[in-house]
């Protein structure tokens, strides 16, 4: 028995979808029809787009290259924030001491 291989779809093709369905007012079932995709795939991917859009991150993977550049600048950003910290930690205890 062969398996099914699980195809995989660019963030470019999602947005694709999710404006048919919004700007164009074909139904989710429509467009799962006539691209013969999985309707809980199209929906997850409508509800990481209303999250994108009002700013928050979403549970998926980014669909905007926005998003995308913040979820790449978020960890880079908690490291220099961690930096700051130590440095003003050291900096307050060589203030401290007599030389």
């Amino acid at each position: 028995m062969t398996r099914k291989q699980r195809r995989t779809f660019n963030a470019e093709f999602k947005l694709q979808v999710v404006q048919m369905i919004r700007e164009q007012g074909l139904s989710v079932i429509e467009v799962c029809r006539d691209l013969k995709l999985g309707e809980t795939a199209v929906r997850r991917w409508l509800a990481q787009a209303d999250e994108e859009a009002a700013g928050r991150p979403g549970i998926g993977k980014p669909l905007t290259a926005e998003q995308q550049r913040i979820r790449q600048l978020e960890p880079e950003n908690k490291q220099l924030r961690g930096d700051v910290d130590i440095l003003k930690k050291a900096s307050a205890f060589f203030a401290r001491e007599p030389l």
